[in-house]
């Protein structure tokens, strides 16, 4: 049986609406799916993230965090500004991409350094089916930038929740994996991880 037709046309956020388990949609795309325990890269924090911490447990409480605008500005914005103070990077916001007819359509924020990654806000707050969609743009990346890393990393993200991703270029695999890290509470760590995959040699 075949998900994907051929004459049609798909946007990452199409992506998204399949309803068909992970590793049938990313096979279709010539790339096999797991779930497990990865190992992540982790850098050295240089400056206290307890300002960023104390801020979210305090403003939080008094704000609706009912729409995506929301999420993207009052918990995921506040994180990647703090990044730049921390690494030097580039943050690229709805950047559009086009490989084919399957695999095109806008990144929400490709953040690059010495590597780079892409990060999704995942649509109903439904991290299954945002993974599905972010694995996509780790494949459209997968063609569009030259093999200088044979691994690219992502994170799918609901604002309070973060899980990470992984495409090994050689293998064509991609692994999801099983911790997720929460905010405001596992800043120090996910800091750690941003910081590690994007200083990545």
């Amino acid at each position: 049986m075949s998900i994907l037709k051929p004459e049609r046309s798909y946007t990452f956020s199409d992506y998204f609406e399949l309803n068909y388990p992970p590793e049938m949609i990313l096979a279709e795309l010539g790339y096999s799916y797991q779930l497990t325990k990865l190992d992540l890269p982790h850098g050295t924090v240089k400056h206290s993230l307890d300002t960023l911490q104390a801020m979210f447990y305090r403003k939080l409480p008094h704000i609706s965090l009912n729409s995506e605008i929301a999420k993207r500005e009052m918990m995921i914005a506040p994180i990647l500004l703090e990044l730049l103070d921390e690494i030097d990077i580039k943050i690229d916001i709805e950047y559009p991409i086009y490989i084919n007819d399957q695999l095109k359509g806008t990144l929400d924020y490709w953040i690059h350094s010495l590597n780079s990654i892409l990060i999704v806000e995942a649509k109903k707050s439904d991290l299954e089916k945002g993974f599905t969609q972010l694995a996509a743009e780790l494949i459209a990346i997968d063609h569009y930038l030259p093999s200088d890393h044979s691994e690219l990393f992502g994170a799918i993200t609901v604002g309070d929740l973060w899980r990470f991703g992984k495409l090994d270029r050689t293998t064509k695999s991609i692994s999801r994996d099983i911790d997720a890290f929460r905010v405001p509470l596992d800043i120090p760590e996910l800091f750690k991880i941003l910081v590690g995959i994007l200083s990545h040699p």
